[in-house]
C-alpha cells in the first residue's frame, strides 16, 4: 500500500453569504473510510490498491452546502507519481414537485501531480425521488467545460431495513474519455455507526476492469 498523507482538518471552505446567514442552522459532519480500491465512474483510481478517504461537509438549513474530500490515488504516472486527490465542492439542494434537486460545482485537484495538468472542474445537476418500501431513484449530469466531457448516470437503491441497503448504478460518457459506460452493484450494512460495504464494478473498455471492492467507513 502506497504511503498516503491525508489532510487532518478543513482549513477553510468558501461559501456564499446566504450559506452562513445563521450559524445555528449550519451542520458540520465528517467522514472517513478505508477502501480496497478507489473507483470513480467504474474506473480504478488507485490501481486496485487499498487507500484511505475522508472529508468534511457543511450543510445549511436553507439548502446551501459546501465540503472538501480527499483520497489516495495511483495513476502509475511516473515521474510525477501522483498520490493525492482533493475535491472542493458546493451547491444548493431543494425540493419541487415531489423531487429532490441538487445543483453544484466540484473541483478535482491533484496537488502532487508536478508538471502534469490533471486538475479540472465540473458543473453538475442531480435529481432524486424517494418511493414507498424504501426504494429510491436518482440521476445526474456532470459537465466538464475544459475537457468538453458530459457524463450521465442513473441509480436505484433499496433500504431493506435500518441497517442493510442495496443499490446499483449505470453511467456513461456522452462525449469525451472514449465515450465508455460502466456499472456497479452492491450493498452496505451499518452496525454501531460503522458502514461495511461490498460493491462490484465493471465497464465496457478493453482489458480486465472489473473489481469487487470492500469498504469500511464512518460518518460523524
Amino acid at each position: 500500500m502506497r504511503n498516503l498523507l491525508v489532510f487532518g482538518a478543513l482549513a477553510a471552505v468558501a461559501a456564499p453569504a446566504a450559506f452562513a446567514q445563521e450559524a445555528s442552522s449550519v451542520t458540520i459532519t465528517s467522514n472517513v473510510a478505508l477502501v480496497s480500491d478507489y473507483q470513480w465512474r467504474s474506473v480504478t483510481q488507485s490501481d486496485k490498491d487499498w487507500t484511505i478517504q475522508g472529508g468534511f461537509d457543511l450543510t445549511a438549513s436553507n439548502g446551501f452546502y459546501a465540503g472538501v474530500w480527499g483520497s489516495g490515488v495511483d495513476f502509475d504516472d511516473e515521474p510525477e507519481d501522483t498520490n493525492l486527490e482533493i475535491d472542493l465542492y458546493g451547491g444548493y439542494r431543494f425540493e419541487a414537485g415531489g423531487l429532490g434537486f441538487d445543483l453544484g460545482l466540484v473541483s478535482y485537484a491533484y496537488p502532487d501531480a508536478g508538471t502534469a495538468d490533471l486538475n479540472f472542474y465540473e458543473v453538475y445537476g442531480k435529481v432524486s425521488k424517494s418511493l414507498e418500501g424504501g426504494l429510491s431513484l436518482g440521476g445526474s449530469l456532470n459537465w466538464d467545460p475544459d475537457n468538453q466531457t458530459t457524463y450521465i448516470d442513473g441509480t436505484a437503491g433499496l433500504a431493506l431495513n435500518d441497517a442493510l441497503s442495496l443499490s446499483g448504478g449505470y453511467g456513461a460518457y456522452l462525449e469525451g474519455y472514449g465515450e465508455y459506460s460502466g456499472w456497479n452493484l452492491g450493498g452496505t450494512y451499518t452496525v454501531s455507526g460503522v458502514a461495511l460495504g461490498l460493491r462490484y464494478y465493471d465497464n465496457d473498455t478493453e482489458g480486465d476492469n472489473s473489481n469487487l471492492v470492500f469498504s469500511i467507513g464512518r460518518t460523524m
